[in-house]
């Protein structure tokens, strides 16, 4: 008999199979999870004396600190969310302190240029979104989710506290080859950057284990935690870019960095305080090795004809999936080339060893091949979704050569992002509440919205924005034309707050899209790369700020020429800013398009 039993969770009438044969169970729990005999001789024991509440546990596969069976009651849920999304804040409310007003510390503090300036925030965001890809890889090969948070906090408390250092340091020190003025605040950033690549994928994800999807109750709070996730990044940015930006400016740098590294590690000691409460998924090894294994075997057998019978393909046997952490897939149609490395020859047949996985993989295997490839359509689609919000800067120009006097107070361009903010922090937490039941009688689903649909939805209110933008410059043109002010380069009687909806829209958007991303990344993937592919939704905003970028010098070059002074000129009342949003507005339009073709099509995940 095998040394190992199974865990409980649910009640119903079973059947187990036994040398073969079907054999009738009484009334007893499902099978979820193996574990030793002496376990299970235990948790049957409570369950057979009559206390079914007493001890129940989930079924995804999740564990509790000692690597046991995760509790229902004791472990997971809200109880262990709180300091999740508290750490989140911090995290979140450290990384704007410094992003929001690096240019002017940059340039006033350690006096660079404003190209150089320019030039190191550019490096660093960049790396920022980078690393996500690093900190996802470890955590869902190696380490796992929490021990990656938790280091990547380290690190990147680590880097604030030498951002600290860096502004409280006098500048004629110099008792170094590199004078510490020139070596702390690079070091600082770079372990800034190198420790939001385990955070940024990892938290997100690492919330939603603590709730059990083969649980009704349990997955109904999972969709509202993905809401709160998103409401606690933009409350950290929105305290940052407003209370700790005034500090930087008017108690001094040393003052505005020391508070955010406070915070950090105060989200470094939650996640430490509440380690008893979480629900652990086991890492799974590496996922760019099963990639390999399956490409390289069914490649090895192009040859080999698929059976008809999916049921012949190979698979381990018994509940368990040979990759640890992950539940088995069932088997899909399409992408027929991959499934020949679940192919069985009869060299494997004949074979009295265990067959080589770059010769032949399980159906579980191969399917996780399958859903990043059905994935990748769905997350380039944010490629073109991001373009919007990397339109802030124009919507601040356009803003700058706007009447931006309220009631005898001027309001600075920038200052109207925080519709956008505000949005978010409004409707994130309403959206259950308020929009679910809305949507619920317009679609007759309980949820309100797929996954899929509120990407499209938000695709939509983003496509908006730029129309809403496109709209104002044609008045602003026009206004500025009729008053003679085209050649001009001065603010035109337009007021300000005519920009609001395109920054509402933007929140929107995000509300809709974001959260629908992370909520698609962490259920549609397989178990074992939730967190690598949360690190490949957040490369796409990279990937939305370079097109924009790109399309910037390709527009102004191709507009530039022959004298012309093109749409985006110096002087913006002699230009056409709104060809370009609206030539931005219509490839939005063809990307939901697109999107909706290919959400039409998409095959969602099957787990057993």
């Amino acid at each position: 008999m095998s040394s190992t039993g199974t865990t409980c969770c649910t009640y119903s009438f079973a059947v187990e199979v036994q040398d073969g044969a079907p054999q009738a169970q009484r009334s007893s729990p499902v099978i979820c999870k193996d574990y030793t005999m002496a376990e299970a001789a235990v948790h049957l024991t409570v369950v057979a004396g009559g206390h079914p509440d007493h001890e129940r546990y989930t079924c995804n596969g999740s564990v509790d600190i000692r690597g046991n069976p995760a509790s229902k009651k004791r472990t997971g849920n809200w109880r262990a969310c709180y300091s999740i999304l508290g750490g989140e804040f911090c995290g979140a409310l450290a990384y704007y302190a410094v992003g929001t007003n690096l240019v002017s510390y940059l340039t006033k503090v350690q006096k660079q240029s404003n190209v150089a300036a320019a030039s190191n925030i550019a490096s660093w965001q960049g790396t920022c979104y980078l690393t996500p890809l690093l900190g996802a890889f470890l955590a869902d090969s190696y380490w796992g989710r929490h021990r990656t948070i938790v280091i990547s906090l380290m690190i990147f408390t680590i880097g604030m506290i030498l951002l600290t250092l860096s502004a409280v340091v006098p500048a004629s020190m110099h008792t170094m080859v590199i004078p510490p003025q020139e070596l702390l605040p690079s070091l600082g950033l770079f372990l800034t950057a190198l420790g939001l690549g385990g955070m940024w994928p990892c938290v997100p994800t690492f919330g939603a284990d603590q709730f059990d999807d083969t649980d009704a109750t349990e997955k109904v709070q999972k969709e509202l935690y993905y809401n709160w996730y998103f409401f606690a990044v933009n409350g950290g940015f929105f305290i940052a870019s407003t209370l700790l930006v005034w500090v930087q400016d008017n108690y001094g740098w040393g003052w505005g960095f020391g508070i955010s590294t406070l915070f950090s590690a105060t989200g470094i000691a939650g996640f430490l305080a509440c380690m008893k409460l979480y629900r652990y998924q086991k890492p799974g090894g590496s996922a760019l090795t099963r990639i390999c294994q399956v490409v390289v075997a069914a490649t090895r057998k192009i040859n080999v004809d698929v059976p008809d019978d999916r049921s012949l393909l190979y698979e381990m046997p018994g509940k368990e999936s040979s990759i640890v952490g992950s539940r088995k897939l069932m088997h899909t149609e399409g992408l027929r080339f991959f499934d020949r490395a679940a192919t069985i020859t009869a060299s494997d047949e004949t074979s009295s060893n265990i067959p080589s996985p770059w010769k032949l993989c399980t159906v579980t295997q191969v399917e996780e091949l399958k859903i990043l490839a059905r994935m990748l359509p769905v997350l380039l689609a944010g490629i073109i979704f991001n373009t919007a919000e990397a339109f802030f800067p124009l919507f601040i120009e356009q803003g700058q050569v706007m009447d931006n006097h309220i009631d005898g107070f001027s309001i600075p361009p920038a200052t109207l992002t925080t519709f956008n903010c505000l949005c978010i922090l409004i409707l994130a937490p309403s959206y259950n509440k308020v929009l679910v039941p809305v949507l619920s009688r317009i679609t007759g689903t309980k949820r309100g919205l797929s996954e899929l649909q509120r990407i499209g939805v938000g695709m939509v209110f983003a496509m908006l924005s730029l129309v809403s933008a496109a709209l104002v410059e044609m008045v602003r043109l026009d206004i500025a034309k009729k008053g003679g002010l085209v050649h001009h380069n001065s603010a035109v009687p337009m007021n300000i707050l005519w920009q609001g909806p395109q920054y509402f829209f933007i929140g929107v958007a995000k509300v809709f899209t974001v959260v629908g991303f992370i909520e698609f990344a962490y259920e549609q993937s397989p178990d074992a790369m939730r967190s690598l592919c949360q690190a490949c939704s957040l490369i796409m905003i990279t990937l939305g700020s370079y097109l924009v970028s790109i399309m910037l010098k390709f527009i102004n070059s191709v507009t530039g020429e022959k004298g012309s002074h093109g749409w985006i000129p110096e002087n913006l009342n002699e230009g056409h800013l709104d060809h370009f949003f609206w030539l931005m507005a219509g490839l939005q339009l063809l990307n939901v398009l697109v999107f909706a073709y290919s959400a039409s099509r998409y095959k969602r995940k099957l787990a057993s």
